[in-house]
């Protein structure tokens, strides 16, 4: 019922972190549906390309119909926003959260020296990576993201290709309704202001008490954002939908 929604994980993660909310949109009867991109969680192994994460999510679309409300969080985030302005025609509406900052400064500063260093260890940080979402995610949000597996491997690949993204200038390209999502206490924050000025239609949602990963540290909230941006999006398509309070009004 109403628009289809696709979830894109983050850096080293895998579809399983979209648990709650697989659970609570599904549960509203809406078809959902959260691929792996390559060289993570059941695509372990595969080498991760910008190009080949975009197909994978524009692939991940045409399963459910050929036009989505696409949602994607940090590394899915960048590669949602690359799919955007690839294909816009495909993307009903957008959900970019946990990823306001430009892929050639965020990525080379935050993750880059530390992926390096984490290759140089025995299970290349496997450990390290569990043990820091096992005392930083509350209320089986661990078990959601660990389920699936962390591709460890995958990540030094992964921020060489997407520091090369120009996320502005995919923002500016896609003309269809934005929503830039972020935690309060995100790191990822530092250019919403101008993510936010490259969108043709844009909104800009800070999550109190959240982090980087606002989906699991603010489950309910996040759900309802998304739910609410797929009932916009199917109201401007015209398809029967789920409106409801809170949503926005056209």
């Amino acid at each position: 019922m109403g628009v289809p929604i696709v979830l894109v994980h983050g850096l080293r993660l895998s579809s399983s972190m979209w648990r709650p909310q697989v659970e609570l949109l599904t549960s509203q009867e809406r078809r959902v549906v959260a691929p792996d991109l390559p060289g993570h969680g059941s695509r372990r192994g595969e080498v991760f390309s910008l190009g080949s994460a975009v197909d994978a999510v524009l692939g991940a679309i045409d399963g459910v119909g050929g036009r989505a409300l696409l949602c994607g969080l940090s590394l899915g985030g960048f590669v949602s926003i690359a799919a955007a302005g690839a294909s816009p025609d495909r993307v009903a509406g957008l959900v970019a959260a946990s990823c306001t900052a430009k892929p050639a400064q965020s990525l080379a500063q935050v993750y880059r020296i530390p992926s390096v260093l984490m290759d140089r260890l025995p299970d290349r940080g496997a450990a390290v990576n569990e043990r820091f979402h096992r005392l930083t995610l509350r209320d089986g949000a661990a078990e959601a993201v660990l389920d699936g597996g962390l591709a460890v491997e995958a990540a030094t690949a992964v921020i060489d290709e997407i520091q090369q993204l120009d996320a502005l200038s995919s923002l500016a390209s896609y003309g269809g309704p934005v929503w830039l999502i972020n935690g309060a206490r995100d790191h990822f924050r530092i250019h919403e202001k101008k993510f936010y000025d490259a969108c043709a239609d844009g909104r800009l949602v800070n999550v109190p008490r959240a982090g980087h990963m606002v989906n699991l540290d603010q489950p309910v909230n996040f759900s309802r954002i998304v739910a609410d941006a797929a009932d916009v999006v199917a109201v401007r398509e015209g398809v029967p939908g789920r409106l409801g309070p809170g949503s926005e009004s056209l």
